[in-house]
């Protein structure tokens, strides 16, 4: 029986274990807090835990040593770490994480010990490349060229309970959603580089509806321009990756970024109200906040940002707890507290990408490829299906040498894919394709 080594046991890996279970693997995990272990692994024969902590390496080269593939399901600036155990005993490494510079300096390494460091396994990314490069690769096929390209994803709330006004609630990684809100953006749109500034993220944000959902707001996602290569898209005019989000969130970010909100940099806060905080960051007396946010020249905040504020407590006489420490933890830590995902609520996932192809005829036509996914109460999220159950069948293909590559790759490539995107679909998780749409459907 093959065992397969899962380092964490964080929000999204519960539907991992279960499907490895399932397929006959044994599964060890080791994280942190070993009774989280012993929960996903519920009692079962071929399931196993311990207590870990990074810090511990000899004890992770024991453990990759003695397992046939490690899952990395830790903050992605652990990986590296792990890969060079993985390398040493020459074992293969599957990670939900984007490839990191120091992960693809690895690639020759992994070449010469016969082993796949597998990353970006997961949704977004993950399952977006997958989908992806499977009409890219089709319209190859054809003859045709992709023109334009927009791949957008979001993780929601299902709209009957987006009920506050940032529309937005927490169903993973809380921290990393409001430390991603703190990047810029880069994307090329008709043949011009696009480059955001991190203040003017949410700014930089259009309307797209989605099927089924209703109109959602759109903003960049980090650096689109990388994947003109990764997708092997040389000549593309418009190559675009966004984030889908309700009405509110935007609109709401943008002003704690203006303010300095999220900002880093510890200061002594013993004592102070939320009020006051708000306060001394946007530089205003502190008597009538709303007012005072509304007047501050250059601000112009929404009233929907404002609502959000004072929906959150930021306006409130409430001391605030803290001593030393930054406004990003402030703030991250009231909007936690406040907009977290209960368990009687759904997540949802909304995925669409958009292509315009060119054909040597002199025919057009966009091609759409989408997904809307719902999680179950007190059961799965959507979040933790889609980014798990794909590292999983990649697991599994590795372990059954259904994959045989050698080196650090991303899904990209149609022995990876296909039989991932097959069997996603016969587990609910479909996206729906359709070819030769108008194209007066492609996002202007």
């Amino acid at each position: 029986m093959k065992k397969v080594l899962i380092l964490g046991a964080g929000l999204v890996s519960k539907p991992m274990v279960e499907y490895l279970l399932d397929e006959g693997f044994e599964v060890i995990i080791a994280t942190r807090t070993k009774e989280k272990a012993d929960k996903l692994l519920g009692g079962h024969k071929n399931g196993r835990s311990l207590a870990w902590v990074m810090e511990d390496m000899a004890t992770l080269s024991d453990m990759v040593r003695d397992s046939d593939l490690t899952v990395s399901l830790l903050p992605y600036r652990f990986h590296v770490d792990v890969a060079k155990f993985c390398l040493k005993f020459k074992k293969p490494l599957v990670t939900t994480s984007y490839v990191s510079p120091a992960m693809q300096a690895l690639h020759d390494d992994a070449v010469k010990a016969g082993v796949i460091l597998l990353n970006e396994a997961g949704l977004d990314p993950g399952i977006d490349h997958m989908s992806a490069m499977r009409i890219i690769d089709n319209v190859r096929l054809r003859g045709g060229k992709i023109e334009e390209f927009y791949s957008l994803c979001g993780a929601l709330p299902a709209p009957e309970d987006a009920n506050n006004p940032l529309g937005y609630k927490f169903s993973w990684s809380p921290k990393g959603v409001i430390l991603a809100s703190r990047n810029g953006a880069t994307y090329l749109k008709h043949g011009e580089i696009v480059n955001i500034e991190p203040i003017n993220l949410f700014k930089a944000r259009f309307t797209h509806p989605f099927p089924g959902v209703g109109d959602l707001e759109v903003y960049p996602n980090r650096d689109s321009v990388s994947y003109v290569d990764i997708y092997g898209l040389k000549g593309i005019r418009t190559m675009y990756r966004g984030t889908f989000r309700f009405k509110g969130w935007c609109e709401t970010l943008d002003l704690m970024k203006a303010i300095g909100l999220i900002d880093d940099g510890d200061k002594d806060y013993t004592g102070m109200t939320f009020r006051q905080f708000v306060a001394e960051k946007a530089g205003v007396p502190g008597k009538d906040l709303r007012k005072e946010l509304k007047e501050k020249p250059g601000l112009n905040p929404s009233d929907r940002a404002l609502e959000s504020l004072e929906w959150l407590g930021m306006f409130s006489d409430t001391d605030m707890g803290y001593k030393v420490t930054s406004p990003y933890e402030i703030t991250s830590d009231l909007m936690i507290r406040k907009m977290w995902l209960n368990d009687n609520e759904r997540d949802m996932i909304v995925m669409q990408h958009l292509f315009l192809a060119s054909y040597h005829d002199g025919k057009s036509e966009v091609i759409s490829s989408r997904m809307l996914d719902f999680g179950t109460p007190a059961t799965n999220t959507s979040i933790a299906r889609t980014v798990a159950l794909p590292a999983a069948m990649a697991v599994k293909m590795i372990l059954t040498g259904k994959i045989l590559l050698h080196g650090v790759y991303r899904p990209i490539l149609p022995e990876i894919y296909n039989p991932i995107l097959d069997e996603l679909e016969a587990n609910g998780i479909k996206m729906e394709e359709e070819y030769g749409l108008p194209v007066d459907r492609m996002i202007k």
